[in-house]
């Protein structure tokens, strides 16, 4: 690897950065720590370095020629190795007198890169690390770095940064004025069609999810884990987007895929769901009612963005309400996050909090409207309820049965007051 093409790429990235416009995302770090941002492919780890990168800037903690940022999807990079990764510091310091802040982006594409970010926090370096794969952070990697990095997950933007995005500024008692109107109207599109930042100016937006959705299958999943059953795979992320809303085991995820003619062995039905997982491309809620055992094996699975949800559903209206969700919960509640099911089934339960919540796409009729209450009602006797919610599409109202207070409430609402 030459220096000169290494110096090329630093003063690139400077002035690429200097003109980059940004949508201030919020983010809370601990200014003494090194940082490795994880997450799904395009959530916006890059933008969130960006982001330091200006912030730190406008707040005179660095200038412009303090940023020692490489990309390694740049294919002028791609064919560097871990043991030339020191280079990259010596270009550097052949352009520049003082000590660099240092971003890595996508350094999981180099085998070993982690004895080198290790070597760099050691020797009192600030740096800042991005990855596509939880796997970069596995057991080994996470023992090489030593406690010197903090992982933070970055997410596809939430619907109150899709409206920031789209200059919508939220005043003091919006949802009461006729703004609630152009609120809806843009959460009817973040719905569909998820939360990635570069697609919000694509008007062909399922067109461009779908090459997403591939890159992450083939470049995340298939080709870093070398699976040669592409096809059942493939068959395994069709189904599980079918199955969103319903708790499936693992026998009868492969009885699923095995029906299409495509044959799966559990063990490796089990690696495939971990693969899926460590992309960030689905996450798992538990049974909180099921024995230690079965809450690995017996799950709901819910996709971290809608509009890759999306691009394999018709129909896809109550799926797309109770992932919209799920995802949401995930951000805020993490581990403690279960949906509930024993003699009566409640679609999220988060237990340290005393809330339960149900999502029904419509309560127009009385019967649904029935059921998602007496099965709130039902937890509640079993558990001490401090907040009881039924997430809708476009209804809100207050409910009380038996001493039960239940707000129903539109996702978009519920959503932005969160």
């Amino acid at each position: 690897m030459e220096k000169a093409l290494l110096k090329r790429l630093i003063a690139e990235k400077q002035h690429e950065i200097s003109k980059i416009e940004l949508v201030q995302r919020p983010y809370v770090l601990e200014p003494t720590e090194n940082y490795v941002f994880i997450g799904l492919r395009r959530a916006g780890k890059s933008y969130l370095m960006y982001q330091l990168i200006h912030d730190a800037i406008r707040k005179g903690e660095m200038q412009l020629e303090d940023v020692l940022y490489i990309n390694f999807e740049d294919e002028r990079i791609a064919p560097i190795k871990a043991s030339e990764l020191g280079l990259i510091l010596d270009a550097y310091r052949e352009m520049y007198d003082g000590q660099p802040v240092i971003f890595l982006d996508e350094i999981q594409n180099v085998s070993g890169w982690e004895k080198f970010a290790r070597r760099l926090a050691d020797s009192r370096y600030k740096v800042y690390v991005t990855g596509s794969n939880a796997q970069m952070l596995s057991k080994d990697i996470y023992t090489t770095l030593g406690g010197r990095f903090i992982a933070y997950e970055v997410f596809p933007f939430s619907f109150s940064e899709y409206l920031s995005y789209r200059g919508v500024s939220l005043h003091k008692n919006w949802e009461y004025t006729d703004m609630h109107i152009q609120v809806k109207k843009h959460f009817v599109e973040y719905f569909y069609s998820g939360g990635f930042a570069e697609s919000f100016s694509i008007r062909d937006k399922r067109s461009w999810l779908n090459a997403i959705y591939q890159k992450i299958l083939l470049g995340d999943i298939i080709t870093r884990n070398d699976i040669r059953n592409e096809n059942a795979i493939r068959v395994l992320v069709k189904k599980l987007s079918e199955s969103v809303m319903q708790p499936t085991s693992l026998s009868r995820l492969k009885n699923i895929v095995d029906t299409t003619g495509t044959t799966i062995a559990r063990n490796t039905l089990v690696d495939y769901l971990q693969y899926l997982t460590d992309s960030y491309l689905v996450f798992g809620v538990s049974n909180f009612s099921d024995k230690l055992s079965d809450k690995e094996t017996f799950k709901k699975r819910y996709f971290f963005d809608n509009g890759l949800l999306n691009n394999f559903l018709f129909d896809p209206e109550t799926k797309l309400l109770e992932n919209i969700v799920a995802i949401h919960l995930k951000k805020k509640y993490d581990d403690d996050l279960f949906f509930y099911n024993k003699n009566v089934e409640v679609d999220f339960f988060i237990p340290k909090q005393g809330i339960a919540i149900q999502v029904a796409y419509d309560l127009s009729n009385d019967a649904t409207r029935l059921r998602e209450v007496k099965a709130l009602l039902k937890l509640s006797e079993v558990y001490e309820l401090k907040t009881c919610l039924l997430i809708t599409f476009d209804t809100e109202m207050q409910l009380t049965e038996n001493g039960l207070n239940i707000s129903v409430l539109p996702v978009w609402k519920w959503l932005l007051n969160e």
